[in-house]
């Protein structure tokens, strides 16, 4: 059975670390590009990092980019379990955070972080973060 399933969210103060956890089942991490995005209230879900299925390489959007590592994606192919940390976590970080599974012919650094490439199938449910005071 397909499924993945995002953890370790909840409320935080700003400044603030989290440790996303996104639990794949039936994906190979091999043969798939597993990917966090997010979607703050009344915006579009915007990528923030996405693993290449090819070498474990990862890719980060320009807005993660910009926040000067404070995202950091890996993974454990052994517990088929990919990571999001966040740290030094601001207020506007506030949103549902999303994990998407993208097959290996449909992945590049390109598309592995935009949503409309993702079949609607292959997303988890998603896990809330707030940051607030």
């Amino acid at each position: 059975q397909l499924q993945l399933v995002e953890s370790g969210g909840g409320s935080v103060r700003p400044g603030g670390s989290l440790r996303l956890s996104c639990s794949v089942s039936g994906y190979s991490l091999d043969d798939h590009s597993i990917a966090w995005f997010r979607q703050a209230p009344g915006k579009e879900r915007e990528g923030i990092s996405c693993v290449s299925p090819r070498d474990g390489r990862a890719i980060y959007s320009d807005f993660a980019d910009s926040e000067k590592g404070r995202f950091t994606i890996s993974r454990d192919v052994a517990k088929n379990t990919v990571y999001l940390q966040m740290n030094e976590l601001k207020p506007e970080d506030t949103a549902v955070y999303y994990c998407a599974a993208l097959s290996k012919p449909y992945y590049s650094d390109y598309t592995c972080l935009r949503a409309n490439y993702y079949d609607t199938r292959d997303w988890g449910k998603g896990v809330l973060v707030t940051v607030s005071t």
